[in-house]
């Protein structure tokens, strides 16, 4: 059986391969199993799992089977309906479930679908206990278990999910700061923000514009939300608006909008947070977290601003990980997942907006100025079909390509070059002062990539 798990949870086309009626129903199965194995807090006590979507047509179909193969092993579970995956992983902290599982396949278009699993704590599943999963259903293992009578599991909906949620994110923006003033314009991506996030900033204030919030099962992430902000960066216009905020399907990215129309990335919101989080002195050992991938402009902002910047893989996921050992508060993507560890455990695009607008309100100064803290270094990113992946590290005539560009570049600008973890592919970036000397670079490292690596 081939490797279930991604770099975030299973996903691919509904209906199709992983992401059928038939094996959401085992990986309901396995993870129930797999839970029940896990120590509880009471002997007694059933055990229940959360299950929240967006609003994928399919998810209809998907929670059923999901919640029959949970059901199926004795365990009970609370369907929360449409609601952002970080709204699903608190629920499942506050509902002091055994875990969360979230339909969702994030800023894809809607005929792809996904399961993510949260553990009881509010983190995203360890490998191990993804491993154990998937040798549950490979090995067959887990059809041995089968429950009778009232040792069925049972499900019922929380109707109140929703409200539990804003409550939550209204708490991470400061009591006695208000939004009143301000216009904004929430771009919700026909996604699982659609409800929440207009309640969120209206509750708080706000003059709310939303766009894109009419969600049919096929719309979600259709030319909008934070993957393409065309739409909102002419509402921002049209309304005259303080900021506008984008998010995709299952509301864990944010990419922000400013005043003038001009779009910033992950990196810009971060560097923004940090230094405000860093001149009110609530910025942990003064350090930020964030993947190879952030410009290297943000670098040299941090620089600037003395704030230690650690890099980690890309993903998330690897960002958290390094957040928990370098014990930092604040980390992220420049694709806009923002981790904000002081209120929460996984990124959430509602909670980094109200530290942004946090940021806005305490300074009193409008967005174009807070984001002038880093400027974006001109990148170019060349990606190369390869034969094979021998270690980079080895390829002697790569190496010397690599080391003549950064030689050019010296401290003004980075280079980059790793293998896909997908596809047969290696990746060249290039990041530098101007647009023709980053270009130029990139060009020489990619041909040594392409006469090395039998590449086209």
């Amino acid at each position: 059986m081939a490797r279930l798990f991604g770099t975030d949870g299973v996903r691919g086309i509904a209906n199709v391969g992983s992401m059928t009626a038939e094996n959401v129903l085992e990986i309901g199965r396995a993870t129930a199993q797999v839970c029940l194995r896990q120590k509880h807090v009471s002997k007694t006590a059933r055990r229940r799992i959360v299950i929240g979507k967006d609003t994928r047509a399919s998810g209809y179909m998907l929670e059923n089977a999901l919640s029959a193969g949970i059901c199926s092993m004795g365990v009970d579970v609370l369907l929360l309906g449409p609601l952002p995956t970080p709204g699903i992983a608190f629920t499942t902290m506050s509902m002091r479930a055994d875990a969360g599982l979230v339909l969702s396949a994030s800023h894809n278009p809607f005929e792809d679908n996904g399961l993510k699993i949260f553990g009881g704590d509010g983190f995203k599943l360890q490998d191990e206990l993804e491993n154990q999963i998937q040798e549950l259903i490979a090995s067959g293992k887990v059809k041995e278990f089968r429950p009778t009578s009232n040792e069925v599991g049972r499900a019922k909906r929380i109707d109140d999910a929703i409200g539990r949620y804003i409550v939550f994110c209204k708490n991470t923006f400061p009591q006695e700061l208000t939004l009143e003033g301000l216009r904004i314009v929430l771009d919700c991506a026909n996604g699982a923000t659609y409800k929440v996030a207009p309640i969120i900033f209206e509750e708080l204030g706000a003059e709310v514009f939303a766009i894109h919030n009419r969600p049919d099962g096929t719309n979600i992430n259709d030319n909008c939300g934070s993957q393409h902000t065309d739409d909102l960066i002419d509402k921002v216009k049209e309304t005259r608006a303080d900021i506008g905020l984008a998010f995709d399907g299952d509301g864990d990215r944010l990419i922000a909008v400013d005043e003038k129309g001009e779009e910033l990335t992950g990196d810009h919101i971060i560097a923004v947070i940090a230094k405000h989080m860093k001149d009110e002195k609530r910025l942990k050992n003064n350090r930020v977290i964030t993947t190879v991938m952030s410009n290297f402009g943000f670098v040299k902002a941090m620089q600037k601003l003395g704030i230690d910047q650690g890099q980690s893989d890309v993903g998330d996921r690897h960002v958290l990980k390094m957040m928990l050992e370098k014990d930092s508060v604040l980390g992220g993507e420049a694709s806009g997942h923002l981790i904000c560890r002081d209120y929460h455990t996984t990124g959430d695009g509602i909670i980094a907006a109200l530290q942004l607008l946090r940021a806005m309100q305490m300074s009193k100064k409008k967005l174009s100025e807070l984001s002038k803290v880093m400027t974006l270094f001109p990148q170019k990113l060349i990606n190369i079909n390869v034969s094979d992946k021998p270690p980079l590290e080895e390829v002697k005539s790569i190496q010397e390509s690599i080391a003549k560009g950064e030689a050019e570049l010296k401290d003004q600008g980075r280079v980059l070059v790793r293998y896909s973890g997908t596809q047969s592919m290696c990746r060249v970036m290039v990041e530098g002062p101007t647009v023709a000397t980053t270009d130029s670079i990139a060009a020489d490292i990619a041909r040594s990539v392409t006469k090395a690596l039998g590449g086209s």
